[in-house]
């Protein structure tokens, strides 16, 4: 049974985008998440950008997974269908658990806004190390459905019947 929670419990995060082209000038998606964490009462540890590039993504991520202070990690970009697009690749091996209603629930939503383009889509997340791994496309309107259709209210602690912010690691 989860732990009964009263009031609201930050989380501490970091938002990665993965991208061969964005910069932080240009990184509107990576900037609407974290913009989006802190408005919600979050605390953003941290903002990167990686190549899309499997292992430096991997080793990136497995970083912030056994660092005792991240929570949640929200990627943007890498899970298309393109060659170039390894977060599903580099992010996979890592996880404990998968999170599979994530990706259903974020193509089920998609699909109103861009119909069966939502296919190609490989958004997932899952648990490591008592830290959630959200996956995401690069597009702000993507992250934009999956902040509000999903990941805002999992993060919140009041949010009922259940959330994942009490199966976190303690920091």
């Amino acid at each position: 049974m989860a732990k009964e929670s009263t009031g609201f419990l930050p989380v501490n995060a970091v938002v990665v985008t993965v991208s061969d082209t964005r910069t932080e000038q240009t990184d509107t998606s990576g900037k609407y998440l974290a913009d989006s964490l802190q408005q919600a009462g979050h605390t953003v540890l941290a903002r990167h950008i990686v190549k899309d590039d499997t292992y430096k993504l991997r080793a990136l991520v497995a970083t912030l997974i056994a660092d005792d202070q991240v929570q949640a990690v929200l990627l943007t970009g890498g899970t298309g269908f393109t060659h170039r697009d390894n977060t599903v690749r580099a992010v996979t091996p890592l996880l404990d658990m998968h999170i599979d209603g994530f990706g259903e629930i974020f193509r089920y939503l998609s699909h109103a806004e861009i119909g069966s383009s939502t296919i190609q889509s490989r958004a997932f997340a899952g648990m490591s190390n008592g830290t959630i791994v959200f996956c995401m496309p690069g597009s702000t309107g993507a992250c934009r459905t999956a902040w509000q259709g999903i990941i805002a209210q999992q993060l919140d602690s009041r949010h009922k019947p259940c959330h994942f912010v009490d199966k976190l690691k303690s920091v």
